[in-house]
Order: structure tokens, then sequence, then C-alpha cells
């Protein structure tokens, strides 16, 4: 059984819908998890705060705007009475149910449960399409399987469980779709699972049933080796492995989060990026293979700040550095990178919104320099320290930007270079230019 997941902006339109709806209904046994609307969610958002703020009318207002966008989808999309009236009842079953909230007590699991109905409308309206033209589809509820540990953290043994317990009792469909994103805490209420969202759904589920494939269907044809709305002539990457997309995923390749493959590199499920635009392009094959003597890809993460700390306390010191890291821990700020001297460390995060008292809590131990406004560079693949030139080839490619730190050693996969913003597009095709092209 094969997993596919349709991002926002493949099921952003009734034609969109129609187009993935084809690309599913081909007699194959899978589950198909959707995500909302392209911009349904924002809507959502904007509405739960305002009934944060105690705005209902405000709220209502933005309910109706987007009731009145849906129903002129419902009609494009069917072309049937019975289907029309039976989404559209549907639908407005969900707008009455958001604006309930206009009397009710308001807090976390309200503004959750609003945020829900997105996916809950989506997996609704395709399913009802599909039925229409024929197909046999099972609509799967994720609050009936997806679930989260007391920990906050997705719960495998209950979602493998329960999940399966649902495909023996229904296994006479060959198309399941689900809702992405959206889950149960261990209390029984509706939750989010946050990390890579839809992405992430798909790949907890692809672990459970060691599923033979998971694929995620964006609007770009896989993961680039360098950024295509900055660098010209970047082109897909055929094949990565599972570190290798998370380095790439963590410095500011957007089309996947980070941690969401995690569950599918421990079952030892390939991952795949395809294009619903193009659906013949061969996409992203992510899986436990590692290609020897290659450089992959590069990308970049923005709004960095370095700090530097030095203090001829650190010379030959023991817990300086642990010092300097359990601040950093009590502000709740994790860090990117870090380079070592005998007197001095210098490290980047990516959050700076506790910068200041981190800041004077190092003053403690030295004397303190920031520079904001920086800019990691990260150049992907197979970069073990006995592959002799790789990293001279990376940093001749560099030899007219300014570079702030390097990191190199604390992955196989990786070497980074903090760089100003300002230098970042220069900086990406020079690389582009000196190891792919």
């Amino acid at each position: 059984m094969k997993i596919l997941k349709f991002g926002g902006t493949s099921v952003g339109s009734p034609q969109r819908m129609k187009d993935v709806s084809a690309l599913i209904a081909n007699g194959e046994k899978k589950i198909v998890v959707l995500s909302a609307m392209s911009g349904t969610t924002n809507s959502l958002v904007e509405i739960a705060d305002y009934f944060k703020k105690k705005n209902a009318e405000a709220a209502n207002n933005v309910i109706n705007k987007l009731r009145t966008k849906y129903i002129g989808h419902i009609n494009e999309l069917h072309s049937t009475k019975e289907a029309m009236e039976r989404t559209t009842d549907f639908v407005e079953d969900v707008f009455m149910y958001l604006h309930s909230f206009s009397t009710s007590d308001f807090n976390e699991t309200s503004e959750k449960t609003i945020l829900a109905q997105g996916e809950i409308i989506s997996t609704n309206m395709v399913t009802n399409y599909l039925r229409e033209i024929g197909i046999k589809v099972m609509l799967i509820p994720a609050l009936d399987y997806m679930r989260l540990d007391e920990n906050g953290e997705p719960d495998l043994l209950y979602i493998k469980k329960n999940l399966q317990g649902i495909l023996e009792k229904n296994p006479d469909y060959d198309l399941y779709i689900t809702q992405g994103f959206i889950c149960r805490n261990y209390h029984g209420e509706i939750d989010n699972l946050q990390r890579g969202g839809s992405d992430y759904t798909a790949c907890l589920i692809g672990s459970a049933l060691r599923a033979e494939e998971i694929q995620i269907w964006t609007d770009i044809d896989g993961m680039h080796n360098n950024d295509p709305r900055i660098v010209d002539n970047t082109t897909p990457v055929r094949q990565l492995n599972f570190e290798e997309a998370a380095e790439l995923a963590y410095f500011g390749a957007k089309i996947l989060h980070p941690t969401c493959i995690q569950p599918a590199r421990y079952a030892g499920v390939p991952v795949r990026l395809l294009n619903t635009m193009e659906p013949t392009a061969p996409g992203t094959l992510i899986n436990n293979n590692m290609e020897t003597g290659r450089i992959k890809a590069v990308a970049a993460k923005d709004n960095i700040t370095a700090i530097k700390i030095v203090s001829s306390r650190m010379l030959l010191a023991t817990g300086f550095l642990r010092k300097v890291f359990e601040i950093f821990e009590a502000y709740k700020t994790s860090i990117d990178m870090v380079t070592t001297s005998e007197v001095g460390v210098s490290l980047s995060i990516d959050n700076s919104s506790r910068l200041l008292p981190i800041v004077e809590e190092l003053k403690k131990y030295g004397t303190v320099e920031v520079d904001r406004n920086m800019c990691i560079i990260c150049v992907v693949g197979d970069l073990k320290w006995d592959n002799i030139g790789f990293e001279t080839l990376v940093t001749e490619a560099l030899s007219n930007i300014p570079v702030r730190m390097i990191s190199y050693g604390g992955s196989n996969h990786n070497i980074s270079f903090l760089i100003k913003e300002d230098d970042k597009k220069t900086a990406l095709q020079a690389l582009s230019n000196k190891l792919f092209n």
C-alpha cells in the first residue's frame, strides 16, 4: 500500500481537486492524506483570533466570507444535484458549528477545533466528488486513530493499532481518504501535529503500516539542488539519504519540515517528493541509501544572529562551555552553529526574541559581540572528512564572500557557512556554478 499526501495548493480549487482525484483513482490500494484548501487555514486562524479577543461580530463576518467562497467551490466541483446537496449540507453544518463559538467560552481547545475544520471540509469535498464519479472510496477521520501521548508526541502504538483495526474492518476499498495535521491529544481533545502538519501525518501512517512508499505531492518537482526562487538553472535532486534531506529541510529547503520524515526513516519506508502540476516528473526519492562521492544540494537559512563570547577565563578552564549553553537552555533558545577557539566561542541562533537577556547573562563570563541579519549557507552531500578536496571545492566557490563562521565535521553530510544576508544570493549562485553547473 502507498500513502499519498496532497498539500493545500494541490487541492486549492475545484479543478485541482478534480486533478488530484484523477491521479489517485487508478485502482491501486492507497491512503490519501489531504490538507485544507490553500488559504483556508489562514482564515480559520483569523476567526479563532477574533473569538479569542471576544470580537464575535468580526469572527462571524470572516466565517460568512469563507462560507460564500466554499459554496462557490461546491457549485463548480459537482455536476449532479445529489452530490451538490450532500456536500452543501455538510459544509453548511461546519459553518453553523463555527458560528456557535460566538456563545461559548473560548479556550485553547476551541482554537484547535476551529483550525481542524479546513482539513475536515476538504476531505469531505474530495470524497463526495469521488463517489459522484463512481469511485468506491472510504473517508477515515484522522480523529479516530491519530493521537498524541502524554508528552505531546505521536502515540505510535495507538496510531498503528487503531488504523490497522479500521482497515481490517473495511477491507473492500482500494481508496481511503483521511485528514492531515489534525489529531487528538492524550485527553481526547482535538489537537494538531504542528511540525510538518500533513507531511507528518503521511509519514506516521506510512511508518505504522510499513507502507511500500510515502508520496508527498506539492507544487514543485522534488527538492532542488539550490533555491529556484533565487538561483538560475537549478535541477531536482533525484535521490537523497534521509539525513541529507533532514539537513536540507532544517537549513531552508521549505518543501519538507526537518522532523516530519523521521518516522519513515526509522521504519525504512521511502519517501518520494512529487509535483501535482507535473505528475509524470520523477521528483526526489528519499531513502536510507547513501550515494557516495557526491555533493547533492545547497540550502540557506535566513534571520540568523551570531553571538561571540571571548574570555581569558575560558583558556584551559573546565565548565566554561557548559555555563554558556545553560544560558541558552534557560531561555529556551536553540543553537544552530558552534565554533570554538582557546579563548572564545561563536554560535548562531535563529530565534532572537530572548536575545537581550541572553546577552546580559553571557556578559558575566566574557566580552560579547552580536552580529544580526546573518544567513547560514549549508552544503549537503557525502562530506566525510576523508573525501579529499570536497571542502576545498566548497570554500573556493565562496572565495569572494566574507565568511563569519564555518562548521565542518559535526556531520558527515554538511558544511555550513555563516555569511551576511546581503551576500546570500551571490553565495548561492557561486556555489551552484562551482558545484553543479
